[in-house]
């Protein structure tokens, strides 16, 4: 006969458990104790704080309930950065293996570092990072300086990268460059997703103008749109630039002084830190409640964390340190066409129809890629739709990644080409994809602030040829490299379609394109 008995935590025991490392989870429900429970208060504590600097300013001071899709247009500066030479600087250290990985990491969060200081003095949030690249927003103020705060921001970030000119490696010196591109205007903020998983996204043609920008700068420069110029073309000196589409673009001048240029802006934006928890009763009943709060804060932003991310955050929040790690991973980037950038002809009320299709999507994507094994890092923007960038063989390896890739990705198109997208401004469209796979080594570290903003991100030649392999695609298209097409061409019909030139490359490369699977005997 068994013997039922009583556990504080019993009531919040199925919230707790995907928080907690294995050792406390036990500790905590077989000796719900005192010393326990503060244990336990402690690391969610720590947790709190990681999965705060995890996350924007806009969405760690004002996280949504998981699963509540919302959407809010605002006003603001947004800048793009691009780092140049990190390629080089990776291959270099990974003959070193750990010991690479460290320099590398060193190396790679002093400058991050840098840049997070610098924005946060001039009144800039961090918004994501996205391999070595950065999107930063300065909000409209009543002044409408934001654009000349961002403007005043790159050419302090410009600056600063006069301490990367050199990096010792084994291969001799080596140094990095950043590109920055600035654009102004409005654009739609939306949390989509499930409770179990959340996004939070950028749409509209503001942000695609400043990727343009970014793409279209010059290494060491403060790139503008002719938009953005026009409003500041009083206050700063500039160059003209043209890309290589012929498209008008402003270059800023920086003629100013160490002195005026070194002069932060005042502003109320700097990042607040989560103020520390005085524990004054440390009964049983005390502490359950205080972990009970502290779980509605943490359920929020951990919603926005990849499942394989966040385990690894749980796992090692006593350390506050992840181990960088040279990785072979199959990237898969899949850019979604014909849904996002309906946010800018929609007519008021019609964004809410817009937002709840993509969520969906964006929630049947996600599903698809755990069903196979691999991590949907995050939606990101693009100079057209958005961007989902997925990967396999990080954190959670298997030996036929390229496989589950191959798999994931044709889950997706079918996905994207079933998806009923809602008329905006009365026009219809459809929605559609396109895929890039491409496999090889990468790094994966936790890169930002040590003990600041932050994320977990992967880096690598790898992750760039799957996103030009993504923008060569046709509509539903999916392109795998020679690498990926080697690993799965006994599982997989896939079609040679010939050797192309791709930006970074030498020499042309085999593309080929992933069809349907071999039909079993």
């Amino acid at each position: 006969m068994s013997q039922k008995t009583f556990s504080p935590i019993k009531k919040i025991e199925p919230r707790l458990r995907p928080f907690l490392p294995a050792n406390l989870y036990v500790s905590a429900w077989v000796d719900p104790s005192p010393t326990t429970l503060e244990k336990v208060f402690g690391h969610l504590r720590t947790l709190q704080r990681i999965l705060y600097d995890y996350s924007s300013r806009h969405l760690a001071e004002n996280p949504p309930q998981p699963g509540v899709v919302r959407q809010e247009w605002q006003r603001g500066t947004l800048i793009f950065t691009d780092l140049a030479g990190f390629t080089r600087l990776m291959e270099a250290n990974a003959q070193k293996g750990q010991a690479g990985a460290a320099s590398l990491l060193k190396v790679l969060n002093h400058y991050f570092a840098d840049m997070i200081e610098i924005v946060s003095k001039s009144g800039g949030d961090l918004l994501e990072f996205t391999g070595d690249a950065i999107l930063v927003l300065f909000p409209a103020d009543k002044e409408k300086s934001d654009l000349s705060k961002a403007i005043r921001a790159g050419l302090r970030m410009q600056r600063a990268m006069s301490k990367y000119e050199e990096i010792a490696t084994p291969q001799g010196n080596l140094h990095l460059g950043m590109r920055i591109g600035i654009h102004r205007g409005k654009f739609l903020v939306t949390d989509v997703g499930t409770p179990r998983r959340m996004e939070h996204i950028l749409l509209g043609r503001t942000v695609q103008k400043a990727k343009l920008a970014e793409g279209a700068g010059k290494v060491g420069k403060v790139c503008l749109t002719e938009s953005a110029f026009a409003q500041v073309k009083e206050d700063f000196q500039f160059e003209e630039h043209l890309s290589k589409n012929n498209e008008n673009y402003k270059l800023v001048i920086d003629n100013f002084s160490d002195k005026k240029l070194g002069e932060y802006e005042l502003s109320n934006l700097a990042r607040r830190r989560l103020p520390s928890a005085i524990l004054l009763d440390k009964s049983v009943q005390a502490l359950v409640t205080e972990i009970t709060q502290i779980l509605d804060s943490i359920e929020s932003l951990a919603s926005f964390i990849p499942s394989p991310v966040l385990n690894l955050l749980v796992e090692s929040a006593a350390k506050r340190h992840i181990k960088p790690d040279f990785p072979t991973p199959t990237v898969v980037f899949v850019n979604l066409v014909g849904l996002p950038e309906l946010v800018d002809r929609a007519l008021p009320g019609e964004e809410l129809k817009i937002v709840n299709t993509l969520s969906k999507v964006v929630a049947r994507i996600n599903a698809a890629v755990e069903e196979q094994g691999g991590v949907l890092k995050k939606v990101t923007y693009h100079v057209s739709g958005s961007d989902m960038v997925i990967y396999f063989g990080v954190l959670n390896a298997h030996t036929n990644d390229q496989i589950r890739a191959a798999n994931t990705a044709l889950k997706i198109r079918k996905i994207i080409e079933k998806v009923k997208v809602p008329s905006a401004g009365g026009i219809s469209t459809e929605a559609t994809c396109q895929i890039g796979v491409n496999f090889g080594p990468a790094f994966s570290a936790e890169v930002g602030e040590p003990n600041g903003r932050r994320e977990f991100n992967l880096l690598s030649d790898t992750v760039n040829v799957a996103a030009r392999l993504m923008d060569r695609a046709k509509p539903n298209q999916i392109l795998v490299s020679q690498s990926v097409h080697e690993k799965i061409k006994d599982t997989f019909l896939s079609k040679h379609l010939g050797d192309v030139a791709l930006k970074g490359k030498g020499a042309p490369v085999p593309l080929f394109e992933l069809n349907e699977s071999i039909p079993k005997a």
